[in-house]
């Protein structure tokens, strides 16, 4: 490769273009239920061909909650998730209905999957889950100042397993790809790296 065709780097934040590449052409909804719909455009892509895009609209954001005590432990809940089929260890998720407060939802969540409350917390991420395929916006959040309750577990969640570890042993889950949910996986490394946690 030469020179002027290698990519340069920069210690600089980069620029972010304003314009967009793609251009729509028509848009119509092939399906809808009470937390996605999915759509289909007609589009001419950046190379000024045209092409189909498929597009999954969620009706709620993505909500996830660490929950962190005195001592350094964090709370994960395992569950069967339907769409892949697998056993899934996680942070405490759910969602937030379009309009609402995310932080009212996050601490709604919380309470529902692992019986916890908070006296402290701290939005730690904005994230998009697959920005390929759908518009699915996440925020994660930081709870400190526990007390425990029971949870209140809703039909779709009657298989969920609550489990109470050290942040570090939740760490390696992630190193080692035993935590595979996405918003899981950015969070935890998220915490570690703002409190100076590592395995190391």
């Amino acid at each position: 490769m030469s020179d002027d065709k290698k990519p340069k780097t920069t210690n600089q934040k980069p620029e972010t273009p304003t314009k967009n590449p793609w251009t729509t052409l028509s848009s119509r909804e092939v399906y809808s239920n009470k937390w996605i719909g999915v759509e289909e455009h007609q589009v001419i892509n950046p190379a000024g061909g045209n092409g189909v895009y498929g597009k999954v609209l969620f009706k709620n954001k993505a909500i996830g909650v660490v929950p962190i005590d005195e001592q350094g432990n964090t709370w994960l809940v395992g569950q069967h998730r339907y769409a892949l089929n697998e056993y899934s260890w996680e942070i405490p998720e759910g969602g937030s209905p379009l309009g609402t407060s995310i932080l009212e939802s996050a601490k709604r969540e919380l309470k529902e999957e692992t019986g916890i409350t908070a006296t402290t917390w701290t939005q730690i991420l904005r994230m998009h889950t697959s920005n390929s395929v759908t518009d699915e916006e996440a925020f994660v959040f930081l709870a400190e100042g526990l007390t425990l309750g029971k949870n209140q577990l809703e039909e779709t969640e009657a298989d969920l397993i609550v489990k109470k570890l050290p942040f570090r042993d939740v760490l390696k889950m992630v190193m080692d790809g035993t935590i595979t949910d996405a918003m899981s996986v950015a969070a935890i490394l998220k915490i570690a790296r703002l409190k100076g946690i590592n395995l190391g």
